[in-house]
C-alpha cells in the first residue's frame, strides 16, 4: 500500500519547503484564524500552459501575477484565494484586526480575494461593492442549493488549472470550524465527497483532514505550532482495524466506531505519526496559541 505523507508546514511563515505541494485558499464564514495571513501567502497555484494562455487571463491577473516566457510555453503563478460570500465579510472585517498598526483600507487592498463564490445570501452590499471595484470576480450560484459553499469553492479550484497534478494540490480552508454544527458537518462531508483531494479545515484551535483508507499515512508533526492533543475519528462506517505509532495511546488492530471506542483526547509523542486503517479516518490536532 502506498504511503501518503502529511505536514502542517503551511502554518509556518515563508515558503513551504516541500516544493511538490501546491496550495490554494478558501475562506468560509467563521472567525478568521490569527494565522490567516500566512495561509494567504501560501495560496498560489503554479501551472504550465501554452503561450496564448496569459492573454486569456483577466487583466488584473496579467498585471499582478508573474508570467515567465519559455519559447512556446509560459509558467504562470496565479493566486487562488476564494471566499465564500460570508467569508468575504470575514476578510473585510477581521483581516485589518490582525494588523492593528496598519491602515484598514491598505490591509483590505493587500488581502483582496481573487473570487467570491456562493449563493450570495450572506455577503453585505458594501463588501460586495468594495471587492467588485477592486476587480474580484463574483460568481453567484444561488441556483444550486444542493451543494455547500465549500463544495462550490473546491470544485472551482479543481477546475481552475486542468493541467495541474491534483495529487499535489492542497486546499486550505480558513474559518471552516465553529458556529453552527450543521455547517461543520457539511464541511466535513466535503472532505469525503472530494476524498482524492487534500483539503484541510482550519480554525484558531485545530485542524481536520481526511486519511483515506487507500493509503498508509505518515504525519510529520510541526511541534512548534501544533499538538500535542489529537484524535482519529471514524465517521460513516466502522474502522474494523486501525494501527498507529507515535501516539501516547497507540492503536493495534483496534476497532473504532461511534457507540464504542473512538480515539479522542490522544497525545502525540514524537515528530512522526503513522496510521493504517481499514476505513477512512478524520485526523485532528490542536494548534498552539503562539
Amino acid at each position: 500500500m502506498d504511503v501518503m505523507t502529511h505536514s502542517s508546514t503551511f502554518l509556518l511563515p515563508g515558503n513551504d519547503h516541500s516544493s511538490s505541494v501546491t496550495y490554494a485558499l478558501v475562506v468560509l464564514n467563521q472567525r478568521l484564524p490569527r494565522f490567516t495571513p500566512i495561509l494567504w501567502d501560501h495560496g498560489s497555484v503554479s501551472l504550465v500552459a501554452f503561450s496564448f494562455f496569459a492573454n486569456c487571463l483577466p487583466p488584473c491577473m496579467r498585471e499582478r501575477d508573474k508570467v515567465f516566457s519559455f519559447g512556446f510555453w509560459r509558467c504562470v503563478t496565479a493566486q487562488v484565494r476564494v471566499c465564500a460570500d460570508g467569508g468575504a465579510n470575514r476578510v473585510f472585517d477581521e483581516m485589518p484586526l490582525l494588523f492593528p498598526r496598519d491602515d484598514a483600507l491598505d490591509v483590505r487592498h493587500r488581502y483582496k480575494p481573487d473570487m467570491i463564490k456562493g449563493d450570495m445570501d450572506s455577503i453585505r452590499t458594501e463588501v460586495l461593492d468594495f471587492y467588485t471595484n477592486l476587480g474580484t470576480k463574483v460568481v453567484d450560484e444561488s441556483h444550486d442549493q444542493d451543494t455547500t459553499d465549500l463544495h462550490k469553492c473546491v470544485a472551482y479550484i479543481r477546475d481552475f488549472a486542468p493541467n495541474l497534478d491534483k495529487s499535489n494540490l492542497c486546499i486550505l480552508v480558513a474559518g471552516a470550524l465553529g458556529g453552527r454544527f450543521d455547517h461543520e458537518a457539511g464541511n466535513i462531508n466535503v472532505l469525503y465527497r472530494f476524498s482524492t483531494t487534500r483539503i484541510i479545515l482550519l480554525s484558531d484551535d485545530c485542524l481536520i483532514y481526511l486519511l483515506p483508507r487507500t493509503h498508509c499515512h505518515e504525519i510529520h508533526i510541526q511541534s512548534s505550532v501544533e499538538g500535542p492533543h489529537c484524535g482519529l475519528i471514524p465517521i460513516g462506517m466502522t474502522s474494523v482495524s486501525t494501527t498507529t505509532t507515535g501516539l501516547q495511546w497507540d492503536l493495534t488492530n483496534t476497532e473504532m466506531r461511534f457507540g464504542d471506542l473512538v480515539s479522542t483526547s490522544n497525545l502525540v509523542q514524537g515528530e512522526k505519526i503513522t496510521v493504517q486503517s481499514s476505513s477512512d479516518l478524520l485526523w485532528t490536532i490542536s494548534i498552539k496559541k503562539v
